[in-house]
């Protein structure tokens, strides 16, 4: 069965949305099965893999509220060699809608259960803010890869956030776990980063990643090109780095396989 990750956290602007494209594009370039799913009304996963949110037949609206089969859903044509449910602003009203649904907060999860058998991993690009879109993600999903920058209140509002996770966790999904910690738009000249970095791994231990996300120019220009950064700039040092961090999620997949065959 093929995980799914949710990439959430409740701060904008942390490069999350960044991270669901470019680290569905390298899981993808290792020959897995990948599903990015866009839950963010901005729809800035859906146009960062070369997809037209403006011109798209469904969404993840048509998918959580008129229930349209999963498959038809599935953009299976995208810049990053993955598969893509779109979002655009129509999944603000779905938003809306779901307060009104029968078992709302489990909409994504049945979906899923169709496709859940054919992808290696699934990822889950999660709006900013906890509504009942990101409680739908956090339902449907096995574990939660937190975005964050190594800036001042990181740890206040991480911890914030985990606590979120933790009672979500208790309520809608009881195997909810957390994938790691994930340090982005880095850059080891500032003093300030290079603390936050080591209060983190004082506090989160084996959750932070040891593959850390750089500032980088070529990440942040990827996306008006509509491609995750191994296909504008292969090169580049962040296109590298996400390639590290799809490393580093399969081998700790293997590490937790290892000893659950051993347990």
């Amino acid at each position: 069965m093929g995980k799914v990750i949710a990439i959430a956290n409740q701060k904008g602007g942390v490069g999350k949305t960044t991270t669901a494209v470019n680290v569905a594009a390298s899981m993808a370039a290792t020959r897995r099965k990948v599903l990015l799913i866009d839950l963010d009304p901005q729809g800035n996963a859906t146009m960062g893999s070369g997809v037209d949110k403006f011109d798209v037949d469904a969404t993840c609206y048509e998918l959580l509220i008129e229930e349209k089969p999963i498959d038809d859903v599935i953009i299976k044509e995208t810049s990053g060699k993955y598969h893509l449910i779109a979002a655009n602003g129509d999944v603000t009203a779905a938003e809306i809608k779901l307060m009104e649904q029968f078992a709302r907060e489990v909409r994504l999860r049945n979906a899923l259960k169709p496709v859940r058998d054919y992808y290696d991993y699934i990822f889950i690009d999660c709006p900013p803010s906890l509504n009942q879109l990101t409680v739908n993600a956090m339902a449907a999903a096995d574990s939660v890869l937190v975005p964050m920058q190594c800036e001042y209140y990181a740890l206040e509002g991480l911890t914030a956030l985990m606590d979120t996770i933790r009672k979500l966790a208790s309520v809608v999904n009881p195997e909810l776990k957390i994938e790691g910690v994930l340090r982005t738009m880095y850059d080891p000249r500032n003093r300030l980063a290079n603390d936050v970095s080591e209060q983190l791994k004082r506090h989160f231990g084996e959750q932070v990643y040891r593959t850390v996300i750089p500032r980088n120019v070529r990440l942040a220009e990827a996306p008006s090109f509509g491609a995750p950064a191994m296909y504008y700039e292969k090169s580049s040092a962040g296109a590298k780095a996400y390639l590290a961090l799809a490393g580093e999620i399969l081998r700790r997949r293997d590490r937790e396989s290892t000893v659950a065959k051993a347990g």
